[in-house]
């Protein structure tokens, strides 16, 4: 069991890890912070539709991998020995 929980463990650092700059990347909607740091000079050069849309799925898969994460390890933490 406790391999399985340190390897969960693992994968959860590393989704942690890929899961804010993938945050991060995406493009400010307007209105927010991104606008008053200069976040609006940029937004005309952003990324093509493409590019946003295939960003949007890899964080949503990501997000998903960590939340997974993250309720197998409190099960087995509620059901562990």
């Amino acid at each position: 069991m406790t391999a399985l929980r340190i390897s969960l463990q693992v994968l959860l650092v590393l989704t942690s890890l890929l899961l804010v700059p993938l945050v991060l990347l995406h493009k400010g909607k307007g209105g927010g912070l991104s606008d008053m740091f200069g976040g609006g000079i940029t937004a005309g050069a952003g990324s093509s539709g493409v590019a946003e849309r295939n960003l949007n799925r890899i964080t949503v898969a990501v997000a998903l991998v960590w939340t997974v994460m993250i309720v197998l390890l409190g099960l087995i933490e509620k059901f562990a020995d």
